[in-house]
């Protein structure tokens, strides 16, 4: 079944995250994920609103958090640490 990885971030060190940015997609495209939504227009109806929310669809729930242990991905989320306030999950899609 179908993943996604579902990211809600605030952004603190703008540069740092920047890097993080850059490295973070092509590990996430290495495994199998694509983007479908980053950062766009949101309405916070529950729970602590973050102004940067991403999520990526992925084969399944094992590929999403393969890519999140991998050495691409925690290279690129040694940059977010310090940099952003996260939270992060994946979810399996009922498709």
């Amino acid at each position: 079944m179908p993943a996604l990885w579902i990211a809600h971030v605030t952004v603190t060190d703008a540069d740092a995250y920047g890097k993080y940015a850059e490295l973070a997609g092509p590990a996430v495209a290495k495994h199998g994920g694509e983007f479908i939504a980053r950062g766009g227009r949101f309405v916070q109806l529950e729970g602590k609103e973050r102004p940067r929310n991403v999520v990526a669809k992925f084969p399944s729930v094992e590929a999403a958090v393969d890519c999140y242990h991998s050495p691409e991905y925690q290279e690129a989320l040694s940059h977010a640490r310090g940099a952003s306030e996260r939270e992060l999950m994946v979810l399996e899609t009922s498709e």
